[in-house]
């Protein structure tokens, strides 16, 4: 059910996914009692992920390298002249002259396994949270690794293969593959729906070439909302969100679906897109576009051309809180996160404490959003409660993703 024709709603789709919860629906991990829970924060550019208390503290636990084979694979890349010439370019045009050393994480349910796609390195690791070594390496295909997903029973990981225009399916045990999905151009974020029965997925096209202009639209490739069915893994339902905005009388809007987030009870997904500074919810019951919601430009950032917005982000970091009462906001190009209502689109005013914030992740009890400043090496606690940095810590270079998950007790 590939193209551009409108075979069902997603409003059907959803319905007939629920009507088979025996077949598709996966069990949540239980928490392991050896194990606490911890924030994982991805630090890009220097290949270490810190593992901090999720709370307003955000004491460090400990710090992991997530690249102890490093040299051996600078060897095979410096003497294979086509992944050189990738792996050269990925600094150049994504990585602002950086490597990628580390873009997304999630542990086991044991704690005693970190789950990491590494860009610049084409592949995903599994690094054993004991002795730091590998346990297992999965190249992925095409030239770089991105956004990954964990399955609600810890069972998969999907992570985007950027060049390749597909998301593999892996067994987080062994490493092997056991699916594979095909996406639009730089396919990017994945969700899993809580009951594991669907993936949603989102491609960005070519965030990292010269031309931004809206009249240069075209050249950014295929980009798309789409709907997997993670048992079969079947593209189910594929959305132009852009013509979807356009349809909702907001034109001269990009195709690129960012990081999104999910109302409670998953009938609103609410999404950043390309170039805009806010975001917008769209009804997976009614499949259309409901509100858009625009948020402040400070001054300084107004006369900003796009052409210097990184890899296209206006914006790049949302979380709606588990009571789905407030949403998080990460204004990457206007260096604030904000807390904003999710009935009336209001603000609580704007967290000011670094710069290029670039992700946001909420805590399990929904008290904090946890934003990282990746232009400023550091991660802060804002209360969805009052909108205000309730704490802050400093982290390793470019920090990225973050994610709450597991870590083994000593003993």
């Amino acid at each position: 059910m590939l193209g551009n024709r409108r075979f069902v709603t997603l409003a059907a789709v959803l319905a007939l996914v629920a009507a088979v919860p025996a077949v598709s629906a996966a069990v949540a991990a239980p928490a392991d009692p050896r194990t606490r829970q911890a924030l994982f924060v991805g630090n890009n550019w220097d290949g270490t992920v810190d593992v901090l208390s999720p709370d307003a503290g955000l004491e460090r636990i400990r710090r992991i390298d997530v690249v102890p084979d490093l040299d051996q694979r600078l060897r095979e890349i410096y003497t294979n002249p086509v992944r050189l010439l990738y792996f050269l370019g990925i600094r150049l045009a994504i990585g602002e002259g950086h490597d990628q050393l580390v873009d997304d994480m999630y542990t086991t349910a044991d704690g005693r396994t970190l789950v990491v796609s590494r860009p610049s390195l084409a592949d995903v690791v599994a690094i054993d949270l004991a002795g730091g070594g590998l346990k297992w390496r999965f190249p992925v295909e095409g030239q770089r690794s991105d956004h990954m997903a964990i399955s609600p029973d810890g069972q998969h990981v999907a992570v985007s293969a950027s060049t390749a225009n597909l998301v593999h399916i892996l067994d987080v045990h062994t490493g092997q593959e056991v699916g594979r999905f095909p996406s639009g151009d730089s396919p990017h974020e994945n969700v899993y729906s809580r009951d594991g029965s669907r993936i949603f997925h989102a491609s960005i096209g070519h965030v990292y070439t010269p031309l931004d202009g809206n009249w240069a639209d075209s050249t950014k490739g295929a980009r798309y909302f789409q709907v997997v069915d993670s048992t079969t893994n079947e593209v189910v339902r594929r959305l132009d969100m852009g013509a979807e905005l356009r349809a909702a009388g907001y034109p001269d809007m990009s195709s690129a679906v960012r990081p999104m987030t999910f109302s409670a009870d998953e009938r609103f997904v609410y999404f950043q897109v390309s170039f805009f500074h806010g975001f917008i919810e769209y009804d997976l019951e009614r499949d259309r576009v409901t509100r858009v919601a625009s948020l402040p430009i400070p001054e300084e950032a107004q006369d900003i051309p796009r052409e210097q917005y990184p890899l296209d982000s206006a914006h790049h970091g949302i979380a709606m809180n588990p009571q789905g009462t407030e949403l998080c906001v990460a204004g990457t190009v206007s260096d604030y996160a904000t807390i904003v209502s999710q009935e009336t689109f209001r603000n609580k005013g704007l967290v000011r404490s670094g710069t290029k914030p670039y992700w946001a992740t909420p805590s399990s009890d929904g008290q904090y959003c946890f934003v990282s400043w990746s232009g400023t090496d550091s991660v802060s606690a804002v209360s969805y409660q009052t909108g205000a940095e309730a704490g802050s810590a400093a982290v390793g270079d470019h920090p990225q993703r973050m994610r709450l998950g597991r870590i083994a007790l000593p003993g």
